[in-house]
């Protein structure tokens, strides 16, 4: 079962810090050292310093970015910067955006979820995770004893059980919160505390499946915690703060639900060669050249995407530099994979990213599993105009394109007990960082 309760948020007081554009980040594992020192320059109260502190080079176990971290976090809730909502709520967060010139909104709420096994087959992830970022998260927990961003689920609501309860008071009520974030995406927040309409929400979400969307390792951090303070407490009962962990969960059928392509760009490679490649593909995939109708970097971009979608399912856009066109790659025969992955489950085998990774990088390319879990030979884009632009550049030396993973195949993955290669899907956008906290 899904045990969901409220929770008193911490949230930033509006009258003390100005805009509140000003102190929210996106997740800590998408900013860069440049976005970061941007973040520290906007504001002196901006959640970056909670979240993604800097590091510097006297730094010791008594004066570090998790001690300065939870020093900053105490100084702001003591100063009236932050404060803690008085009764238990729920928080509806909606997001409005765009892409492709299409408009789109994303509506969950966010509530403390009782944090379980994988085993127990009711929170299901779909990607492994690394133990460096783990360390991290779970040193910063354990100094703050919060969760400052959340994990982002997903959950079946065909009859919507629960979305109808969001949607009414959405409707009826004013948000606490809006603004445009920087990259133009209005972000709202309504503090949900009617505790009739929680209980209906409680009761709606306790038989169903909850998958991991982002935030694998976040929640594999809240787990480890959890066992530390389990251990710690002679008198545990299991209904600790630290027994559950903050999340955002949305519909799977949610009509702003959007997963956007991971591109992959391949470096380093000494032995990489366009012919030998195009011929070593050819035994597998059949091979279609298109010529580009403009020599204007935009008009390639939106023939790529153009081509590649009507190409439909297993297939990649292969762009070496080339200036005069780039190629199809169609995998002709679905049952090739299963010379190479004869253990693993159908959804597994089925999706793009695991052709692209056992059939080319792996098989023709020689980029294994080190080599990816190390990003080594790859870099990541999820814009096919800078995937192109760096082809071009030389700083790669090819690209495959690729279309999106969708979240029906998110969920059949998840329930087969498989794990989805690094980088295999890209829920577009990222869940903002500061809006609410859990304090344990």
């Amino acid at each position: 079962m899904i045990e969901l309760i409220p929770f008193r948020g911490v949230r930033y007081n509006l009258e003390n810090i100005g805009d509140i554009a000003d102190v929210v980040t996106p997740p800590y594992d998408v900013i860069s050292k440049e976005q970061q020192k941007k973040y520290y320059d906007k504001s002196p109260y901006n959640i970056i310093r909670l979240e993604l502190g800097k590091e510097f080079p006297d730094d010791n176990s008594s004066d570090n970015k998790y001690t300065r971290a939870a020093k900053d976090f105490n100084l702001w809730l003591q100063d009236g910067i932050m404060g803690q909502d008085h009764e238990p709520s729920l928080y509806i967060y909606e997001q409005c955006f765009e892409v492709n010139g299409t408009l789109y909104t994303r509506t969950g709420f966010i509530g403390l979820i009782k944090l379980q096994d994988f085993s127990e087959g009711n929170i299901l992830p779909h990607e492994n995770t690394l133990s460096k970022p783990k360390e991290d998260r779970l040193n910063l927990m354990r100094a703050c004893s919060a969760n400052f961003s959340q994990v982002f689920g997903l959950y079946d609501d065909e009859n919507l059980d629960v979305s109808k309860h969001i949607y009414e008071y959405k409707e009826s009520h004013k948000p606490d919160i809006t603004f445009k974030n920087e990259d133009n995406i209005r972000e709202a927040l309504w503090k949900l505390s009617d505790d009739k309409i929680i209980k209906k929400i409680q009761r709606a979400m306790l038989n169903k499946k909850v998958f991991i969307a982002d935030g694998h390792h976040r929640y594999e951090t809240g787990i480890a915690y959890r066992n530390e303070q389990a251990r710690k407490n002679p008198d545990h009962t299991g209904t600790e703060l630290y027994n559950y962990i903050m999340m955002t969960l949305v519909a799977m059928n949610d009509p702003g639900l959007v997963v956007l392509p991971t591109h992959r760009c391949i470096n380093n490679i000494d032995t990489f060669c366009t012919d030998k490649l195009l011929d070593a593909v050819s035994n597998h995939f059949s091979v279609q050249s298109f010529k580009f109708q403009s020599e204007n970097a935009d008009k390639k971009v939106e023939q790529i995407e153009r081509v590649l979608a009507n190409s439909g399912r297993h297939s990649f856009a292969f762009y070496d530099g080339n200036r005069s066109g780039f190629h199809i790659l169609k995998l002709k025969d679905i049952n090739y994979i299963d010379k190479y992955l004869p253990d693993k489950k159908c959804s597994y085998k089925d999706l793009d990213v695991t052709i692209l990774h056992t059939l080319i990088l792996n098989n023709i390319l020689d980029i294994g599993e080190e080599e990816l879990a190390n990003q080594e030979n790859i870099t990541y884009t999820h814009n096919t105009s800078e995937g192109l632009k760096w082809v071009e550049e030389g700083r790669e030396q090819c690209a495959f394109f690729m279309n999106s993973t969708t979240v029906e195949q998110v969920k059949n993955v998840s329930l087969d007990g498989e794990k989805m290669p690094q980088k295999s899907t890209y829920f577009y956008p990222k869940l903002i960082t500061g809006l609410v906290i859990n304090k344990m």
